[in-house]
């Protein structure tokens, strides 16, 4: 059988199309409180969160002898909510910092929760209740009331998050500034970490508590790469996260028997890697593809206000308006390496600025253009320097300008007297029909 036909089998298998839609909506919730999360600094809350539910399934199961998934998951929202409010508690009421806080949190309770788990396996019905998928999650087992309780809890999730952005954003940033204008911070707190708790929990059947909180993370991790804008953050976490649980969905069923969760996570992190190499703003690939292309431009114009000030000087001493400059003077001047200057030379010429005879090279009238510019913006600068209490060397550029574009405005007449001054003017100008040829 091909895998055309396979994957065909498999999306029309009723089974599959209830997994491949809780694991996208679990995906989705999970992304857009993820971004708000991992922004207020509190992604390891999620962690202690998830690994705090395993006591109250426990439990839950203890209490009511069977394996009822809502039961199960009213049990974990409990010793997770409990588990949130310990964290917050402590934090603020001790010298401890949250990170210890969170560790010492997440080990009492999965340790309670492990503890708990030996008991019901010792137990009559302990062999056949299944608890120990939801150590690493089995979304195999998801049936279409499962799916149905986590899309319902996904889109209520999704629902609050939407109508109280504006608050929770101010929240984020300026907590202070929310208080200030009457929110009800504590109020606001408090809902945060119970929907946090909610998409938490709503996961941990689909991925395990070991690995619920890089679902939670890790899409956020990647949209964040993307994009400043938190409404835009939230958007594509919420998409990462759809196309992780889909694809880890897929992964595992192609795989025959492999974990789903795992496959989902991995996925997550696979958007991670690809987003942290290839996003526009932020990839490091782009930054260091950015990065070459800036050294080579900052080399490009080093070449030519070096040939420029060559010129410069013989035209200065000779009289000469044509002059030449060889390849090793260039090389020597700005110690570069002689194949890095023929390159960078090459590529001047191709760009017509420099003009090449044998080992020799002039500046076309367009290169003594920008030679010239290149020049009047340095001592310019120089000229800032100079005199700080008069210019700004943050407007060089502007101040540049202003020489060439307005020499009548009093500041830039200021500048053209001090580099006559200096000896500093320019003596090759293509604005006073001094050119080269």
């Amino acid at each position: 059988m091909s895998d055309l036909n396979l994957l065909q089998m498999i999306l029309y298998d009723a089974n599959t199309q209830w997994v491949l839609l809780g694991t996208m909506l679990l995906g989705i919730a999970s992304g857009v409180l993820g971004s708000i999360a991992l922004l207020r600094k509190q992604s390891l809350i999620g962690d202690a969160v998830a690994h705090a539910a395993l006591p109250g399934i426990c439990i839950a199961f203890l209490l009511i002898g069977e394996k009822s998934l809502v039961a199960l998951l009213i049990g974990a929202t409990i010793t997770g909510l409990v588990a949130a409010y310990c964290i917050q508690f402590i934090t603020a009421t001790s010298i401890l910092k949250e990170d210890t806080v969170i560790c010492l949190v997440l080990s009492v309770f999965f340790g309670f929760g492990i503890v708990l788990l030996t008991k019901v396996s010792q137990s009559p019905a302990g062999n056949k209740s299944g608890l120990a998928d939801f150590i690493f999650g089995q979304a195999a087992s998801l049936v279409g009331n499962d799916v149905k309780l986590m899309a319902g809890t996904a889109f209520i999730l999704i629902l609050v998050t939407s109508l109280l952005f504006k608050e929770l954003k101010l929240l984020t940033f300026d907590p202070a500034f929310a208080k200030g204008l009457g929110l009800p911070t504590k109020f606001l707190n408090f809902l945060f970490l119970t929907l946090l708790v909610a998409a938490v929990v709503i996961g941990i059947q689909a991925v395990g508590v070991i690995l619920m909180a890089a679902l939670l993370i890790t899409p956020s991790i990647a949209a964040r790469y993307w994009t400043n804008s938190l409404g835009k953050m939230i958007i594509l976490s919420g998409l990462f996260g759809a196309i992780s649980g889909m694809a880890g969905t897929l992964l595992s069923t192609f795989g025959r028997g492999l974990a789903t969760g795992p496959f989902i996570v991995v996925s997550a992190t696979l958007l991670f890697f690809l987003s942290m190499l290839f996003a526009p703003e932020r990839g490091l690939v782009i930054k260091w593809m950015r990065r070459i292309k800036y050294n080579r431009k900052t080399k490009e114009e080093q070449i030519l206000r070096t040939i420029y000030k060559n010129l410069e000087d013989c035209y200065l001493k000779s009289g000469l308006e044509e002059c030449l400059v060889t390849t090793n003077a260039v090389a020597s001047e700005l110690a570069f390496s002689e194949k890095l200057t023929l390159t960078i030379l090459g590529d001047l010429l191709k760009k017509g600025y420099l003009t090449q005879s044998g080992n020799e090279w002039s500046l076309t009238n367009e290169g003594l253009f920008k030679g010239y510019l290149l020049v009047m913006k340095q001592r310019v600068g120089e000229i800032c320097l100079m005199h700080r209490e008069e210019f700004n060397e943050e407007e060089q550029d502007q101040l540049t300008s202003k020489v060439i574009d307005k020499p009548t405005d009093p500041i830039a007449e200021r500048i053209i007297y001090l580099l006559d001054q200096y000896n500093m003017k320019p003596a090759i100008s293509p604005y006073e029909g001094k050119g080269l040829t």
